[in-house]
């Protein structure tokens, strides 16, 4: 069982950055894809970024790329979001996944464990 936490969470001004992090607990942590995804209010969650198990593929949806990188430090078994640019339109709680195999992964029912979300407020 892979429990995962994220932090980095804030109220940040559009234009602003923030860094998100997801700590595992897993000390297989290399061998799991990992994906970024992110919920508004009323909407679907969907997938902003994913990385594979190497950290050698990433995937990032349309309206984050080119201010949103995704990276991973296996040593310390973290996952990490950087936002930046930031728009109203980044609000929502944001989630991380892992998901064990090779890979990038974009969909939710392809991850087995999630973390408890951390809320990004951007503000106009």
């Amino acid at each position: 069982q892979v429990q995962l936490v994220e932090s980095g969470g804030g109220l940040v001004q559009a234009g602003g950055s923030l860094r998100l992090s997801c700590a595992a607990s897993e000390r297989t942590f290399s061998r799991y894809a990992m994906g970024w995804f992110r919920q508004p209010p009323g909407k679907e969650r969907e997938c902003v970024a994913a990385i594979s198990w190497s950290g050698g593929s990433t995937y990032y949806s349309d309206s984050v790329k080119g201010r949103f990188t995704i990276s991973r430090d296996n040593a310390k078994i973290t996952v990490f979001l950087q936002m930046n640019s930031l728009k109203t339109e980044d609000t929502a709680v944001y989630y991380c996944a892992a998901d064990h195999g090779f890979g990038l992964k974009i969909r939710p029912r392809e991850y087995d464990y999630w973390g408890q979300g951390t809320q990004v407020t951007v503000s106009s």
